[in-house]
C-alpha cells in the first residue's frame, strides 16, 4: 500500500480528479478542450498542492534552517519540480492563453498568504471564510471556467449553470476538509469557514448549499443536459450528502484523501457513463 500511500500524499490522485472535473466540463457542454489542456489542469494542481504543502512543513515544523530542510525535502522539491516541468510542457502544448492562468497563479499565491513567515501578512491568517470561499473559487475557475477559454462576458447560460454548479460542489468539499482541521487551524492560529461559524451555523450554512447545489443541477436539464446525466449529477450530490454526514464523525487519512476528494472523480465518471 505504500505506492497508494505515495499517489494520495504527493497530490497526484487529487491532480488527477482536477483534471477529470476539467473533462467532465467540456462533456456536459458537449466540446472538447484537448489532452494537454487536462494534462496542464493534472500537473498546475500537482505543482500547487505540493508547494503548499512544503510551505507547510517550512512554516509548522519549527525553528530551522534553509539549507537542512532543503535536504531533507530533496525528493518534494524534485518532484515538484517535474511538475513544474510538465506544467510548461502542457501549457505551451495547449495554446492556453497566459492571461487565463494568470488569475489561477494569483489565486494560489493569495491562498498561501496565511504561512509566509512575514509579519506583514499575519492579516492574512485572520481570513477565515474568504479563505474558504477562495479555495472554492479557484478549483471552479481551474476546473469549469479556464477549460471554456472564453471571457465572463461570452459565457452562456448553460455555462453559468455548470460554472455555479461547480462552485457549491467545491464549496462543500471544501467545508468538509475545514471542519476536519478546526483543532490543526485553531493551534496554528489559521482561520477558516469552520472555525468562524459555531457548528449549528455551519450546519444551517452547508444545508443551504446543498439546497443551491441540487437546485442548480436541476435547472441545468434544459440547457442541453441529458436526463441521465442530470440523474448522474444528482447522484454525486446524494453521495456527498453521506459523505458530509460521515465527516462528522472521526475518519482517517484515506476517508478524506480518496473517498472525499474521490467525489470529484466518480462526478466525472458518472457524467461519462451517463452520455452513452
Amino acid at each position: 500500500m505504500k505506492w497508494f500511500h505515495f499517489i494520495l500524499s504527493h497530490s497526484i490522485f487529487i491532480a488527477f480528479c482536477a483534471a477529470a472535473m476539467a473533462w467532465q466540463t467540456m462533456l456536459l457542454l458537449q466540446r472538447d478542450a484537448g489532452i494537454f489542456l487536462y494534462g496542464f489542469i493534472f500537473f498546475a494542481t500537482m505543482c500547487s498542492y505540493n508547494f503548499y504543502w512544503l510551505l507547510c512543513k517550512f512554516v509548522f515544523s519549527g525553528p530551522a534552517r534553509i539549507k537542512p530542510f532543503l535536504r531533507k525535502e530533496l525528493p518534494e522539491i524534485l518532484l515538484m519540480g517535474a511538475t513544474v516541468a510538465g506544467l510548461i510542457l502542457c501549457l505551451y502544448s495547449s495554446a492556453l492563453p497566459v492571461s487565463t492562468v494568470f488569475p489561477a497563479a494569483i489565486f494560489t499565491v493569495i491562498y498561501s498568504l496565511p504561512l509566509w513567515p512575514f509579519s506583514a501578512l499575519r492579516f492574512a491568517r485572520n481570513a477565515g471564510i474568504i479563505k474558504t470561499g477562495l479555495l472554492a473559487f479557484t478549483w471552479t475557475y481551474v476546473t469549469a471556467f479556464m477549460p471554456l477559454q472564453r471571457s465572463l462576458f461570452q459565457l452562456s447560460e448553460r455555462e453559468w449553470f455548470l460554472i455555479s454548479g461547480r462552485f457549491f460542489f467545491m464549496l462543500l468539499l471544501c467545508i468538509i476538509f475545514d471542519s476536519r482541521d478546526i483543532a490543526v487551524d485553531k493551534i496554528r492560529g489559521l482561520r477558516s469557514l469552520a472555525t468562524d461559524l459555531s457548528a449549528t451555523t455551519l450546519r444551517y450554512l452547508v444545508f443551504l448549499i446543498f439546497i443551491l447545489l441540487f437546485a442548480t443541477n436541476c435547472l441545468f436539464s434544459p440547457f442541453g443536459i441529458s436526463r441521465s446525466q442530470m440523474i448522474a449529477l444528482l447522484l454525486t450530490n446524494l453521495l456527498l450528502m453521506a459523505a458530509y454526514y460521515f465527516s462528522t464523525k472521526k475518519q482517517g487519512y484515506f476517508f478524506y484523501y480518496f473517498f472525499i476528494d474521490g467525489l470529484m472523480l466518480f462526478s466525472a465518471l458518472a457524467t461519462y457513463l451517463a452520455g452513452i
